[in-house]
């Protein structure tokens, strides 16, 4: 399959594969699980087209390890799933933090909790995507709201997973992975992304886990001269030690965390239209975002003036864009297919702004712009 930059219908689960493999993925492992079937479906067809590995495990936590196990030995690895198997991999998930293991994630969400309803859509899995495994930690979470963006923010995903040595998450949703759109495909070859720095000093000298000025260490292939542990306990830096001291566990977590979220201005990226004079602003995300974006255009044809922002990296939390439009806006509607998750963030960066925050949340269902006009219209009498 050749592939120098055409358009082409695509689902958004096959552009999230093809997103990866033009970002260097040559590792994939996966266990069956609706909606995110397609992406394991393409992977498996196309890694062997492009001298990778595909492997179907006996379940989502040693999909997972699989996952780890090839990107410390210098692949860059991703795995696919969906709510429950999500939850599985969690413990697995904290694993790759610890170990500061780069690899992506893919979460295409569904209705919960526990099995749910496996065909129908939620956007649920958003406190668990940042929250999920135990201890602190940070992870990069990302949300696309076409079939063109799960090419995009795949790639952007690796990108990311790469340069700050962390798993990534794409967190899609049933919506998002099964329509099929137009998507622009680049020539692979011109797809640029990074690869984790390497030591550049001799064996001898290879702190594992010595941050540099942003927090991240220079990572070793496994198999080389380079000898470390990826250790699961609190370590030093030569990641040989493991440790009970809390000070030396207190700066592993504090880096652990401080390398997202004090380079979040390289991280964090949003979309907004309207903001200048909106006085009700309609936060949303994921294939919520398409129906917000539609209400917030027939807002203003009607002489309301409503803003639209939608945050493609939900994590790290977009902190100074919302505080900066509660200082603003009269009023920031957050509409989410759960009973109100990032809304809590959104009302923590918009306190002290003069913006009132209001939750239009509900599990499973699909909004209309017409319903998110519908509360527009309700806010606009109340503020």
């Amino acid at each position: 399959m050749e592939h120098k930059g055409k358009v082409t219908l695509m689902q958004g689960n096959e552009a999230c594969a093809e997103g990866a493999i033009a970002a260097g993925v040559r590792f994939f492992a996966g266990y069956p699980i609706t909606p995110s079937n397609e992406i394991a479906n393409v992977m498996a067809r196309r890694l062997p087209q492009v001298g990778g590995k595909f492997i179907q495990m006996e379940d989502e936590i040693g999909s997972l390890a699989a996952a780890i196990g090839a990107a410390l030995t210098g692949a860059k690895a991703m795995d696919a799933t969906s709510g429950p198997g999500f939850s599985l991999k969690m413990e697995n998930l904290g694993l790759a933090c610890m170990i500061e293991v780069p690899l992506v994630l893919i979460n295409v969400q569904r209705v919960g909790p526990s099995i749910g309803m496996a065909t129908s859509p939620a956007q649920a899995d958003v406190m668990q995507s940042r929250y999920g495994s135990h201890g602190d930690y940070a992870t990069i979470v990302l949300s696309p709201s076409s079939v063109q963006e799960m090419f995009d923010l795949t790639v952007r995903a690796v990108d990311l997973s790469e340069r700050f040595r962390v798993p990534a998450i794409l967190l899609a949703d049933q919506v998002i992975g099964h329509m099929r759109q137009n998507v622009r495909l680049p020539a692979y070859e011109d797809v640029k992304t990074a690869y984790r720095r390497e030591p550049d000093v001799p064996p001898e000298q290879f702190h594992p886990y010595r941050g540099d000025a942003k927090g991240v260490p220079p990572m070793a292939k496994f198999g080389t001269p380079y000898h470390w542990y990826a250790n699961s306990s609190a370590h030093n830096e030569d990641s040989f030690q493991a440790t009970s001291d809390f000070v030396v566990s207190k700066a592993l977590i504090e880096r652990l965390t401080n390398k997202i979220e004090k380079n979040r201005q390289e991280i964090v990226e949003v979309r907004g239209e309207f903001l200048d004079d909106a006085d009700i602003v309609v936060l949303a995300y994921g294939c919520t975002a398409i129906a917000a974006r539609g209400a917030v255009l027939r807002a203003r044809e009607g002489g309301i003036k409503a803003g639209y922002l939608r945050p493609l990296v939900l994590w790290p939390f977009p902190e100074a864009e919302v505080k900066a439009v509660s200082g603003k806006a009269k009023a920031i509607i957050v509409p989410e297919m759960n009973m109100g998750q990032y809304v809590h963030p959104v009302r923590e960066a918009a306190c002290g702004g003069k913006a009132e925050v209001f939750s239009l949340g509900r599990p499973g269902e699909v909004f209309s712009s017409s319903e998110i006009l519908q509360k527009i219209m309700e806010v606009k009498s109340v503020v």
